[in-house]
C-alpha cells in the first residue's frame, strides 16, 4: 500500500498517454460538479456502470487517464478533472495494471479511503472525436461480449 502525497498545481496540456501530469499530483476525471474541500468516497454509484456501487475510489497521475475518466463518465454536463489528495493508503488499480497494462504505465490507483478535492483543472484538452468514438465502440463491443468487467 502507498501513502498520500500532497499534489501540486501545474500548467495543463493536452493528454499524452503515460505522461505524468506533475510529480506528486493526483487527478480524478468525472462529470460530477465538486468544490475544493469535497470528499470523494467509496460506496457511491460507478461513473461507468449504472446501478453499481463501487468499493473503491479511483485516481491517476496522468492527464490522459483523467481525461478518459471525464469523457467516459456517465451523467449530464461537461467532463471535469479534479486535483485530489488521498487521505489514506492506496494501491495500483488492478483493472489496468494486472489485466491490460502490466507495470502501471497509466499510474492509476484506487483507495477505500476518501480523496479530498484540492483544485480543478479547467483548460484541459479532450481526445479527438475519432479516438473518443473508437473508445466508445470498443467498450460497447466488450459489453456485448460480456467482457466489460470492473475488478472492484
Amino acid at each position: 500500500m502507498r501513502t498520500a502525497r500532497v499534489p501540486e498545481v501545474s500548467e495543463t496540456r493536452a493528454p499524452i498517454p503515460f505522461e505524468i501530469y506533475r510529480e506528486g499530483a493526483y487527478l480524478h476525471g468525472t462529470k460530477a460538479a465538486l468544490a475544493v474541500g469535497d470528499l470523494l468516497v467509496a460506496g457511491r454509484e460507478s461513473n461507468y456502470e449504472a446501478g453499481r456501487l463501487m468499493n473503491y475510489i479511483y485516481f491517476t497521475e496522468t492527464l490522459d487517464a483523467a481525461v478518459w475518466g471525464a469523457e467516459l463518465a456517465q451523467g449530464e454536463g461537461p467532463g471535469r478533472i479534479y486535483l485530489v489528495e488521498p487521505t489514506g493508503e492506496f494501491e495500483d488499480d488492478p483493472n489496468v495494471t494486472d489485466k491490460k497494462l502490466p507495470g502501471n504505465p497509466t499510474r492509476s490507483y484506487r483507495s477505500r479511503e476518501p480523496l479530498r478535492v484540492v483544485g480543478e483543472i479547467t483548460d484541459w484538452t479532450g481526445h479527438d472525436p475519432e479516438r473518443l468514438r473508437a473508445m466508445h465502440d470498443g467498450l460497447a463491443a466488450l459489453r456485448a461480449r460480456g467482457e466489460a468487467v470492473i475488478y472492484d
